[in-house]
C-alpha cells in the first residue's frame, strides 16, 4: 500500500480513534490501528471488541491495500513531527516506512486479517437522528448522574427511552435522578442503555460542526455516526428502572434562588461538612435561607445566610453536599427552582427560565437524614 496524506490530518483522526485502544488486552492485535485504504481515503479503525472507534482520513492513494499499525508507535512519531506532507508504503510483508520532508522512519505492522470483524446493527435496528449539538448537551447533562453499581450495571449507562413525540436521555445513582428531554429527535416507541465510557468518548468526539448524528441500535449492537466518523458499541444489558414514576408531581414549598449563588454557599459550607458523609442542611423560612454543616470530630462548623425567594412551610432538610454540588455545577442556567415537599421526600430542581428550559432538563435529588 502507497499513500501521501497530512501529518496533522493523520494525527488528528488517530488520536480520536485511538479511545477504543484498550490499556490492557490479551489479544495483542488489539493495540493496533487497523488501516484500510479504499475508495480515495484512509479508514481507520481501534476496537476493544466491545467498543470501537472508525474515521475517515482523504488521502491521496497510489496502491490501495490494509495493515493493521502500532498504535503506540504512530502517534508518538506524529506528535513530534511539524505539520507536513507524510508518504507512507510498505516495504516488505512486516514492515512500512514513513517518509517526510527531511527524514523517514520504519515501523513493523501485522496482517489485516489478524484484526477482529466489527459487527454493526441489523436490518431490523431502530434509527433516530440527532442534532450534534443536542445529543452533546443531552450527554453532558446526564453522564456525570451515572452509577458505579456492579450489581445493577443499567445504572452504569445513559438511559435513551425515544418516543415518537421526544427523546429522554436518564441518568441516576439511585440518589440523584437527571431527565434531559429533547423533541429534536424521535422515532417509534423504543430504548436502549448506553455506558457511561462511550458517552463520555462521544462527547469529546462529536463536533458542533457535525450537523446529524445517526443512531441504529438494536439488542446487541449500538452504532453512532456523524461526519467521517463511526462508533460501535454494545449497549448496557438490563431493565432500567420506571424513572417517570419518582418524579414529584406535587410539591409545593417552592425556592426560587441564582444557581450560582446557591452553588457558592454550599461549596464554602462544604468545608467544614464531614469528609465521609459530606452533609449539609437548609433551614427554609419565608424570605431566607440558611445552609449549615459541622464535623464533630474534628470541632468545624459552618453556615451561611442568603435572602431568597422562598413560599411554603418552615423546612430543614439535608444533603448530601457533593450530589447537590454536581447537579447544581451542572445546570446552564442562571436560576433555579427546587420544590420540596418534606424533610423525607425527593426535591424537584429545575431551570427557572420559562416552561421551556423546564420540560427540557430536571434534577431529582434525595434527601438524607439529619
Amino acid at each position: 500500500m502507497k499513500l501521501n496524506i497530512s501529518s496533522s490530518e493523520l494525527l488528528k483522526g488517530l488520536l480520536d480513534v485511538s479511545k477504543a485502544i484498550p490499556a490492557k488486552t490479551t489479544l495483542p492485535i488489539l493495540e493496533n490501528f487497523l488501516f484500510v485504504l479504499k475508495g480515495g481515503v484512509l479508514e481507520v479503525t481501534a476496537s476493544d471488541t466491545e467498543f470501537t472507534l472508525r474515521t475517515e482520513i482523504p488521502a491521496e492513494i497510489e496502491e490501495e491495500g490494509s495493515m493493521a499499525v502500532p498504535a503506540r508507535h504512530i502517534i508518538e512519531l506524529l506528535k513530534v513531527l511539524p505539520d507536513q506532507p507524510l508518504r507512507i508504503k510498505t516495504l516488505s510483508d512486516s514492515s512500512f516506512e514513513c517518509a517526510w520532508s527531511s527524514g523517514n522512519s520504519v515501523l513493523p505492522y501485522f496482517p489485516a486479517e489478524d484484526y477482529p470483524e466489527i459487527k454493526t446493527a441489523g436490518e431490523s435496528a431502530t434509527t433516530v437522528e440527532f442534532p450534534a449539538e443536542t445529543l452533546i448537551e443531552g450527554i453532558a447533562s446526564t453522564v456525570y448522574a451515572t452509577a458505579d453499581d456492579e450489581i445493577h450495571p443499567a445504572m452504569n449507562g445513559i438511559y435513551f427511552d425515544i418516543s415518537p413525540e421526544s427523546t429522554t436521555l436518564v441518568a441516576s445513582d439511585a440518589h440523584k435522578l437527571i431527565c434531559y428531554t429533547t423533541p429534536e429527535a424521535k422515532a417509534p416507541a423504543a430504548s436502549f442503555i448506553l455506558h457511561k465510557k462511550p458517552a463520555a468518548v462521544l462527547r469529546s468526539i462529536v463536533s458542533k460542526a457535525d450537523e446529524l448524528v445517526r443512531v441504529s441500535f438494536d439488542s446487541s449492537t449500538a452504532v453512532f455516526t456523524f461526519g467521517h466518523t463511526l462508533m460501535v458499541c454494545r449497549p448496557v444489558v438490563g431493565k432500567y428502572p420506571r424513572y417517570r414514576e419518582v418524579i414529584p408531581q406535587n410539591n409545593s414549598n417552592i425556592l426560587r434562588i441564582d444557581r450560582n449563588l446557591l452553588l457558592g454557599v454550599v461549596r464554602r459550607v462544604a468545608v467544614c461538612a464531614d469528609k465521609g458523609a459530606s452533609h449539609i442542611k437548609l433551614d427554609l423560612k419565608p424570605g431566607q435561607l440558611e445552609v449549615s454543616a459541622q464535623d464533630l470530630g474534628f470541632a468545624l462548623a459552618a453556615y451561611e445566610k442568603v435572602e431568597c425567594d422562598y413560599s411554603g412551610d418552615v423546612l430543614t432538610i439535608g444533603f448530601k453536599s457533593t450530589f447537590l454540588s454536581e447537579i447544581l455545577s451542572n445546570l446552564d442556567c442562571e436560576n433555579i427552582v427546587i420544590k420540596f415537599a418534606d424533610a423525607r421526600r425527593s426535591v424537584l430542581i429545575l431551570p427557572a427560565e420559562g416552561e421551556e428550559a423546564a420540560q427540557k432538563i430536571c434534577g431529582i435529588l434525595m434527601p438524607i437524614m439529619i
